[in-house]
């Protein structure tokens, strides 16, 4: 048999089953592969034993014929979502120790379906970054070697500073390299610019934003209330379809969760998809974009084209503005959402001379520099006098970039192909430092999706000239996504399955 970690989630999930391999097994190659791959700085908690104590439960399941869906399946949970005992603290100085004493809904249902935790993942601080380097914990490596590195030259890297390894995206980044390097068969990531499907393309894996509402934010903790939506990241399109079932469903705690039914989003991937219309949208040929992102896209289209769908041009005139509505508006409820942070009630407090003295120290010393640089610019946005000036009308653009979907829905368009990022994946170091626009940049294709909160998918799609992953988006209707799983099916098959680095760290 294959060995366990070479396994896709939907076939270990199936050896589970056949009891060809037990969950426990299963679960003791994963704790392995994670001992080995500290120095990728994937997980900021490791929870080996209570993985084995829940694999256990698991196998009893299974042998008395009562297996949950995901039975026994191990998967890494992002630092962003409350887990009940276990460090819980958006890979912030300023949760430091703080753990939880309730579970998320989200990740509750996952264990309520059989689900084997293995532990925490590295983030972005708060969700705030392109590139897994504003963790408190250190920046996460890709674990795609630079072109033309040696593994000599890479494993030094590692021990050291990390500077000149592949970012794997954000912030989600943890969740994408842990996935990509067989650390997990699948992980939980939040998405409010990009974070999920940014950091799936990066990485070679398959990543999916739902519709805004198809998932429970209780227990997550918040970055902007009206962008953040929670999802997968999984090896392969099946294996996100399996995941979202779970992750997906109405909660009365949430009172953005939209009581829909959850379909068996698996009996999509492979389903026809003759006849569906596809849109191309002209605004997202930018000036700059290189060669082979435009050749990539082309060629998806052709993949959709052979497969029986119809393809035609669209227009969404206010692409354009997305951006910087969206870094107007993130921020501004970034700010509001942070501000419970002061050292009172839980997590970092450092001494002062009185309360608001220990209020700037605590928030000076807790944060760090890119989200203290967002609570700064939501504020302004939001004060008195610039409230009208920008955050309104922030807000009234989002309402025309959600119009430009609706009307290019409304002429029987059933979803949108578009690059899923400007580029391959860059180095540690080389981007944001001197001038953060440069980072915000990389959400250029992604924003617009959760601007209008509709479900975005990022899927595989080849290889960069120096052999480095590139993925293509597909963006759908508010609540369809199975749709955007048969259309992924197809790119993955015509793509082929992205080979997965070799393990060198």
């Amino acid at each position: 048999m294959t060995q366990p970690i070479d396994l896709t989630l939907a076939e270990a999930r199936d050896a589970l089953r056949d009891r060809k391999l037990s969950a426990v097994e299963l679960t003791q190659s994963y704790i392995g592969a994670i001992d080995k791959a500290r120095a990728l700085n994937c997980f900021v908690t490791e929870t080996p034993d209570r993985a084995l104590d829940m694999a256990k439960a698991s196998d009893a399941r299974i042998a008395s014929g009562s297996a949950g869906p995901l039975e026994g399946v191990p998967l890494g949970i992002k630092d962003l979502y409350a887990t009940e005992g276990v460090h819980t603290q958006a890979c912030s100085h300023i949760l430091d120790g703080f753990k939880p004493r309730y579970e998320s809904t989200v990740t509750s249902q996952l264990w309520s379906d059989g689900a084997v935790m293995l532990g925490k993942l590295n983030m972005d601080e708060f969700a705030m970054g392109s590139s897994n380097e504003t963790s408190y914990y250190g920046p996460v490596a890709s674990p795609w070697m630079p072109p033309n590195w040696s593994e000599d030259k890479a494993r030094a890297a590692l021990a050291s500073d990390k500077r000149g390894l592949l970012v794997p995206g954000g912030s989600s980044g943890g969740s994408a390299a842990a996935v990509a390097a067989r650390l997990c068969l699948g992980a939980t990531a939040t998405d409010t610019g990009g974070s999920i499907r940014q950091p799936a393309a990066f990485t070679g894996t398959v990543g999916i934003k739902p519709t805004y509402g198809r998932c429970s934010r209780w227990g997550i903790v918040a970055f902007a209330s009206s962008l953040d939506q929670a999802g997968p990241i999984a090896r392969t399109v099946r294996d996100s379809a399996i995941m979202l079932r779970s992750m997906a469903g109405h909660d009365a705690k949430d009172t953005t969760s939209v009581d829909t039914p959850v379909p068996d989003y698996e009996k999509a991937v492979g389903a026809s998809i003759k006849g569906k219309k596809i849109g191309i949208p002209k605004e997202y040929r930018i000036d700059g974009m290189p060669a082979e992102i435009d050749a990539l896209w082309k060629q998806g289209i052709e993949w959709l084209k052979a497969a029986g769908a119809e393809i035609v041009d669209i227009s969404l005139p206010h692409t354009k503005t997305a951006l910087p509505a969206y870094y107007i508006v993130a921020p501004a409820e970034a700010s509001s959402n942070l501000a419970r942070y002061d050292g009172v009630r839980y997590g970092l407090r450092v001494p002062g001379k009185d309360i608001a003295d220990m209020y700037q120290k605590t928030r000076a010393e807790g944060f760090g520099r890119e989200v203290r640089r967002r609570i700064m610019i939501g504020t302004y946005v939001l004060s008195a006098g610039y409230y009208d000036a920008y955050y309104v009308r922030a807000q009234k653009i989002r309402t025309l970039i959600k119009r430009d979907f609706e009307t290019v829905y409304a002429q029987g368009v059933d979803a949108i192909l578009t690059p899923a990022t400007p580029s391959a994946a860059f180095g540690i170091g080389e981007k944001g430092s001197a001038d953060p626009v440069e980072m915000y940049l990389n959400d250029v294709f992604t924003v617009t999706v959760n601007m209008a909160g509709l479900p975005g998918l990022a899927v595989p799609a080849g290889l960069s000239s120096d052999g480095l992953p590139l993925g293509l988006q597909l963006i759908g209707r508010p609540f369809e996504e199975e749709t955007l799983f048969s259309l992924a099916e197809v790119i993955e098959q015509a793509a082929g399955r992205i080979k997965l680095p070799q393990v060198w760290w």
